[in-house]
């Protein structure tokens, strides 16, 4: 896959001004609207209970692409993640059309820049981009580990890669970065959200919604699982982010993409770390 926007991507050998400068182009080149040729609402559920996988369901639910025959094909679905090995970073993209996996690919590329919080993609966007020119498919839709829209400068690692890459992004993060959530997320239950609000942190106007905490699983005893935050990174409103996030959770934390995705980049690590022995 090209990347049809090279200009965005990232140099770690930037000054932390030019860097968030390139944050502010990436920013007002995103669109953080609904723009893409699937039906986003036709896309299935799975089982959302502890111990249960997304099955996704029949591939001719998702409304996506025309197929030759007149029939709709599901739209690809990619889940990107990364594993740490020594000084170098393994890229790793999982792409899904229905429940089927229609390619893995990753990248082993040096770490040239150390975690700064707000500068993610200037540590992981490069190799990130690295596995995307191995993919022989072009995704349709694309899940990040990380923020997008959810960002100081409304430029996180969704909103970058997105950029970049021009496709739909979003970002599926652990921990919330910046704005603040409109009510409590501590006792939130499996499939339901509340709405992230940019605040003085953020560069969008106060109040605009940037993001959503998902609940993707939860426990019915008094251990309570955290939500994930969830922001659109290009081409993707944020309430499609969040939605596409609710159709995806299975059993587990992280959506089946990323989910997915984590598990080929730790896989691949292995396999990178034998082959160096």
């Amino acid at each position: 896959m090209d990347v049809p926007h090279p200009e965005f991507r990232p140099d770690p050998s930037m000054s932390r001004a030019e860097m968030e400068a390139l944050q502010d182009d990436i920013a007002a080149s995103a669109r953080f609207e609904d723009d893409f040729p699937f039906d986003a609402r036709a896309v299935c559920v799975g089982g959302d209970g502890p111990g249960e996988q997304s099955s996704f369901g029949d591939a001719a639910a998702f409304g996506g692409h025309e197929g030759d025959g007149g029939e709709s094909d599901p739209p690809l679905v990619a889940g990107v993640d990364q594993a740490f090995l020594d000084e170098r970073v393994v890229s790793a993209i999982v792409v899904l059309r229905g429940s089927e996996v229609v390619e893995r690919t990753y990248a082993v590329s040096p770490m040239e820049f150390p975690y700064i919080p707000g500068l993610l993609s200037f540590r992981e966007g490069g190799p990130i981009l690295d596995a995307f020119e191995t993919l022989e498919t072009e995704p349709d839709v694309v899940f990040f580990d990380g923020s997008g829209r959810i960002h100081y400068r409304q430029a996180g690692l969704a909103t970058h890669m997105g950029v970049a890459l021009d496709v739909p992004s979003l970002g599926v993060a652990k921990n919330l970065l910046c704005g603040v959530p409109v009510e409590p997320t501590d006792e939130l239950d499996a499939g339901e959200r509340v709405a992230v609000e940019a605040d003085d942190d953020v560069s969008a106007p106060a109040g605009t919604v940037i993001g959503y905490a998902v609940q993707t699983r939860q426990f019915d005893t008094s251990f309570r699982i955290n939500p994930v935050y969830v922001s659109p990174g290009h081409r993707l409103s944020a309430e499609t982010a969040a939605d596409l996030v609710d159709r995806f959770r299975g059993g587990y934390k992280l959506p089946e993409p990323t989910r997915l995705a984590d598990e080929y980049a730790d896989a691949a690590k292995a396999e990178v770390a034998g082959d160096r022995a």
